[in-house]
Formats: C-alpha cells, sequence, structure tokens
C-alpha cells in the first residue's frame, strides 16, 4: 500500500528542458477499425486507421489474436549514458494474443509509427506485460479494435536532448475541422508526478472534467490498492484514467524489471514520468 512518501526522482544525462509539458489542441474522433491478418501490427493500426479516415490516434487493443507476438519490458540502465533501457526481446510461442493494450499511432521520419503497451497471454503461458514489437509482431486473424482519430494534431518522433531517447512530441497537423470531441493531445517529461501533472494540465486548458486515454512509463509504481512495483523504471498502461472536478484518478497496468505486472490505482503524488507519458485528453 502507498504510505505518502512522495513521486521518486530519475537523472537523465541531458540538460532539463524548461517546458515540461507539451499540450496541441485537437479533436477526437470515435472509431472501430478493422486489423487485417498477416499485417504487421503496426501496418495494422496505421491502416485501420487510414481507412476510417485518420492519420494518427489512439487505439484500445482487446482480445486480439496475433501470429506472431514479441515484445521487451524495462531494463536497467545500460552504461551509455541513458537512465533506463529495455530488456532482450520476449515473445509469446504459442496461440498469441493481447488481452488488453493501449496503441499512439503518429509519425517517425513522415512514415506511420506506434507505440503499444500492454498484457498478453498465450496457450500455456501466464500473462505478461511489456512494449510490443510492432515490426515483428504480426496480427493472427481479422478483428476490430475501438478508439478514437485524432484530426489537428498527431505524434511526431524526435530527438529529446535531455532523455537522449527518440520520443514522441505532439505537433499541429492541418484543421483538425469539426466532429468528434474537442481534446489535446500531450507528453510529459520527467520526474514530475503524473497524476498532478494532468490535473494540472487539465485545469490550464479550462476542462474540470475529461477523459484520459495513454501510455508512458514512470519511476517505479505506487498503488493505493496493490502492492508497489520497485524498478526504478516501469512502463504503464492507463486503463481507466480521468480527471473529475480537477482531480486525476488514474487505474493503470504496470511492470518492471523482473517482468512481474500488476494493476491498481495510481497513488496521488507518488508516481513521477520515468521518461515519457503520451496522453490524449479527451474534454467530457
Amino acid at each position: 500500500m502507498s504510505g505518502g512518501r512522495g513521486a521518486r526522482a530519475i537523472r537523465h544525462p541531458g540538460p532539463v528542458a524548461p517546458d515540461r509539458a507539451a499540450v496541441v489542441p485537437c479533436r477526437a474522433h470515435p472509431v472501430t477499425v478493422r486489423l487485417r491478418a498477416g499485417l504487421g501490427f503496426g501496418d495494422a493500426v496505421a491502416r485501420g486507421l487510414a481507412e476510417a479516415g485518420h492519420a494518427a490516434g489512439y487505439l484500445r487493443l482487446s482480445d486480439i489474436p496475433m501470429a506472431r507476438l514479441d515484445y521487451v519490458i524495462p531494463a536497467p540502465a545500460p552504461g551509455d549514458g541513458h537512465a533506463a533501457w529495455y530488456s532482450a526481446t520476449r515473445r509469446i510461442a504459442a496461440a498469441p494474443r493481447i488481452v488488453t493494450a493501449g496503441v499512439h499511432l503518429g509519425l517517425r521520419d513522415g512514415a506511420p509509427f506506434t507505440h503499444c503497451h500492454g498484457i498478453w497471454a498465450g496457450q500455456g503461458v501466464a500473462p505478461a506485460m511489456g512494449h510490443l514489437l510492432p515490426f515483428d509482431s504480426v496480427i493472427g486473424e481479422d478483428c476490430e479494435a475501438a478508439g478514437w482519430g485524432i484530426s489537428g494534431a498527431a505524434l511526431v518522433v524526435a530527438d529529446d536532448p535531455e532523455t537522449q531517447f527518440s520520443l514522441f512530441r505532439p505537433q499541429a497537423m492541418g484543421d483538425a475541422g469539426r466532429g468528434g470531441q474537442a481534446a489535446h493531445l500531450c507528453t510529459l517529461r520527467p520526474n514530475q508526478d503524473i497524476a498532478e501533472a494532468l490535473a494540472a494540465l487539465a485545469a490550464a486548458q479550462g476542462l474540470v472534467d475529461a477523459q484520459i486515454e495513454g501510455i508512458g512509463s514512470l519511476v517505479g509504481t505506487r498503488f493505493t490498492d496493490a502492492p508497489e512495483l520497485d524498478s526504478y523504471a516501469t512502463e504503464v498502461l492507463l486503463h481507466a484514467a480521468a480527471v473529475r472536478a480537477g482531480q486525476a484518478r488514474l487505474e493503470a497496468f504496470s511492470v518492471g524489471f523482473d517482468g512481474r505486472h500488476a494493476g491498481g490505482i495510481l497513488a496521488p503524488g507518488e508516481n513521477a514520468v520515468c521518461v515519457t507519458a503520451e496522453i490524449l485528453m479527451i474534454g467530457a
């Protein structure tokens, strides 16, 4: 259980950027997309959203059959200056499927690019959590996923001097148009409590209430209702998250260095962003 100890911090190799969040207004359009069998995961997400008329978006994945599923989990710093890194590739070998996941579609070098955290399982395999490898993983059967197409903004990969990772950052992309719901595409920088930062962002945009969707990493993960994960880098999936009456309540799944994953309500004030958090904030 949480003990009110405050958020931990992590040291990154580069200079601390003065802006601790990036926010771009957009429109979020509810969509249901088809993911086609035989396509690489990233291609399937990009094609599905393109068929719905969107070059960017966020999908919630549930019970997705896979022909191949490769992933990584967080790992300690490799000694090259980065604050943390990734494990060797892991694979769900038999009858892999995505149990639940969230995936952002944005751009890298002008081409579609995805970032996905989730929980997966297979025949005779206990559920595992991590970061899906989109170029190596393949959709197993035609299936559907629901989420939001985004107009007026997109996440775009750029080099980040502070962390020395290549990270998604939101950029304005053409006219947001009409339809859908007013929304904001956001990213958070390290060493700020994720719940406090999202509540502050919502307030700055004039939102008393907002639905929160997204993924990211934390410096360990502390829950109000589950044992903490003490790895100094954990990867998280927000699965039931919102700002209500100006306060953020974030339910998340998280995985640490040993592959153990847990889920619960993030303890307010005790979960600092590790590398980034990539958020779609939808006005309620």
